[in-house]
């Protein structure tokens, strides 16, 4: 099963009664485990959690800190990209070179990477003095 399939799997149990917008996440870590994730809203829009963010989440819960890749999957005419503070929390956990694949439900991707999604990525070598 690829990580596509993961998210694809996952994003059924995503909880969007105000947007109507179901969002799957799937993370492979550098140890194989895969974590899955998916967004959750509020009633007091836009409080709520992205899918990338939950399964970032999932995988600090588990112990494991690193992603390898990602994959994320909605229902949208043209692959979904993660937001700009998920690409910051992706960012944070894994390598510009890490490949992300964005998928649509019916089956169109884009693969890319983390570098590619957010260049520049404010990163702990900026915090160097502090």
């Amino acid at each position: 099963m690829s990580l596509v399939d993961d998210a694809r799997r996952v994003r059924e149990n995503a909880y969007a009664p105000y947007s109507n917008f179901k969002v799957g996440a799937a993370i492979r870590a550098a140890s194989g485990e895969v974590y899955l994730g998916v967004n959750v809203e509020n009633v007091a829009y836009p409080e709520g959690t992205c899918a990338e963010a939950g399964a970032i989440a999932a995988m600090i819960a588990a112990g494991d800190a690193e992603i390898a890749e990602v994959a994320v999957i909605a229902d949208s005419p043209v692959p979904v990209s993660p937001c700009g503070g998920c690409r910051q929390k992706l960012a944070e956990f894994g390598r510009g070179e890490v490949k992300v694949t964005l998928a649509t439900t019916d089956g169109t991707t884009r693969e890319t990477t983390l570098g590619d999604l957010l260049p520049g990525a404010f990163d702990q070598a900026q915090m160097e003095r502090a």
